[in-house]
């Protein structure tokens, strides 16, 4: 269910029904709105109580909601949310994330971060930890790969996007970075999740390779039930039976989600393609299909990359994906960050 207070209620009478609510053996989530307040329920399998909390001072209605993504939706939160994050913000604009698939070494993060800067880049990808498919692939560096993210910090202002693999080591890695993503193969990771929805830093949650609408935002409600507001979505790619790119990018996703969540959506058209020369079309295809931003690959020798080279572009090459998107952006009068 969903409390929508009164426009005026007192932060008493506000107080007041989530007391009562607690009552009743649900949690309450308070929701500001520009207006007026909304308290979202979780934990309530029916309209029990419903009637009693309508006769409260300060409530206006008792919403019943049919989805299980009761705080992810909406009908819970009319607005579009947007986080502000490093000097910059994912929601309410196109935000460009990018960076390599991994870190390497300290130079190639450090070159790297201060290339991003100049053109006004604010978010920079790169991970610590890699997943991969093959155990003898390049797993990442590690413990070192954070010690040259928070560096590359320090010296260059950039916010920090990397991945956190498991629950032990999400406190350390929330030490570094600006943005925890959570990989396509940890999104149903349930316990990862309710130790992210913990961590007071945004969390970029990457839709499964086959995971349905309703999964994705299923997990993304586990992390705001426990409490983390800031949740990212981000569509890279599902498989299918299509062979001529690694992933199909699901570009009709985004007005689906949008339509369904206030949470903002953004592109990685990296893993969708995983090919770096079908990298910049898909870039202007999710700018122009309302996308709240991308997360691309970036390397300064695709080349000599020890994870996802072809499917990375060099500094050149995302040079001019970045110039391109500004005319576009400029027609749909959407802001790029």
């Amino acid at each position: 269910m969903l409390v929508v207070m009164s426009v005026g209620a007192t932060p008493e009478q506000i107080e007041a029904v989530a007391d009562r609510i607690r009552q009743f053996g649900y949690t309450p989530h308070v929701i500001p709105g520009g207006i007026r307040t909304a308290i979202g329920i979780t934990g309530n399998k029916g309209p029990e109580g419903r009637e009693l909390l309508l006769m409260m001072p300060g409530v206006e209605d008792v919403v019943r909601i049919t989805v299980g993504y009761k705080l992810v939706s909406r009908e819970t939160h009319p607005q579009p949310s947007v986080f502000p994050i490093a000097g910059t913000a994912v929601g309410g604009a196109f935000t460009v994330i990018a960076g390599p698939c991994s870190v390497e070494n300290e130079a190639m993060i450090l070159e790297t971060a201060r290339f991003m800067t100049g053109l006004g880049v604010r978010l920079m990808r790169a991970g610590a930890f890699k997943p991969r498919t093959s155990p003898y692939s390049f797993q990442g560096l590690g413990e070192e790969g954070l010690a040259i993210l928070a560096k590359a910090r320090r010296e260059t202002g950039i916010g920090i996007v990397t991945e956190v693999m498991d629950v032990e080591m999400a406190d350390r890695v929330a030490e570094v970075a600006d943005v925890l993503q959570v990989g396509t193969r940890n999104m149903q990771n349930y316990s990862l999740l309710r130790k992210l929805g913990t961590v007071r830093k945004p969390v970029l949650l990457k839709r499964g390779m086959a995971a349905t609408v309703e999964e994705w935002l299923l997990a993304a409600e586990y992390l705001m039930a426990g409490g983390n507001r800031q949740v990212i979505l981000c569509e890279r790619g599902v498989r299918t039976f299509a062979d001529h790119t690694r992933n199909t990018l699901d570009l009709s996703i985004v007005p689906v989600v949008k339509h369904l969540s206030h949470l903002p959506v953004i592109i990685d058209p990296s893993h969708g393609t995983g090919r770096a020369e079908y990298v910049p079309a898909m870039s202007r295809a999710a700018l122009a299909a309302g996308a709240d931003g991308l997360i691309v690959e970036v390397h300064p020798d695709p080349r000599c990359a020890l994870s996802d080279g072809q499917q990375s572009l060099s500094f050149d090459g995302f040079r001019a994906l970045y110039e391109s998107l500004k005319p576009l952006a400029d027609v749909l009068r959407v802001t790029l960050r």
